[in-house]
């Protein structure tokens, strides 16, 4: 018999969830700090100035952030796991009972699930409470580390698209250029995290394209008006 072989996206999604949102904020808050400062007509360096301001402050903000919120998760899964071993070293006839409950809900009869519930208590009674009754499994743990990592390297390579366009683009189109390869980046990374989710590419990019064009209007719009009035 051939083997048979399955891909699930879904084994995919803590690490895809950081960088895709990390990149989609590098592109989108670099972009419309940037329409904005140039449609207030500066100068390049003030230009590069707020880029880079923009790039460092945005990382770091998002590898903190990433950081303290799955860290607030691991803690909350590591504290419902504590309470599931205590329960199995005081009382492990009820819950040896309660996992044989769980496995009739999903199907097998009363005399196959406590067989099923008894032999995987054998195996590994934490494990088997942790993935049935919690919900929890070994490739979805949380990973603070590696979700701010992936966060502030996906915002900073965002990031740097925008802020290149305001080293090369002629400072009088400035804010139109960058707005312009920004909307096409964030349609390409739209779609691409999608298609890598398993959805439909063209909804992700107009979803995300609909967002960054209201964004940098707005910001290109207080500019023009801050650098009227100044």
């Amino acid at each position: 018999m051939r083997r048979h072989h399955e891909h699930h996206r879904l084994n995919n999604t803590g690490w895809l969830r950081a960088a895709v949102l990390g990149a989609n904020d590098g592109i989108l808050s670099t972009a419309g700090l940037l329409v904005g400062v140039a449609a207030a007509t500066p100068t390049r360096e003030q230009l590069l100035i707020a880029g880079v301001a923009g790039l460092v402050a945005g990382a770091l903000s998002m590898a903190a952030g990433e950081y303290v919120s799955v860290s607030s998760q691991s803690d909350a899964e590591q504290a419902e796991l504590e309470v599931e071993r205590q329960e199995l070293a005081t009382n492990a006839e009820a819950e040896r009972a309660e996992l044989a409950g769980i496995y009739v809900r999903r199907g097998l009869t009363p005399a196959l699930a406590r067989e099923v519930a008894a032999q995987l208590t054998k195996h590994n009674a934490l494990e088997a409470h942790a993935r049935d009754e919690l919900g929890l499994t070994p490739h979805a743990r949380p990973r603070p580390v590696q979700a701010a990592l992936a966060s502030a390297g996906a915002f900073a390579a965002g990031a740097l698209l925008p802020l290149a366009m305001s080293v090369v683009a002629p400072l009088d189109k400035a804010n139109m250029v960058i707005a312009a390869t920004s909307l096409a980046s964030l349609a390409l990374l739209g779609a691409a995290a999608a298609r890598a989710g398993g959805a439909p590419a063209l909804k992700g990019a107009v979803r995300v394209v609909l967002w960054g064009a209201i964004a940098m209007a707005f910001t290109s719009a207080i500019g023009k008006l801050f650098g009227a009035a100044i």
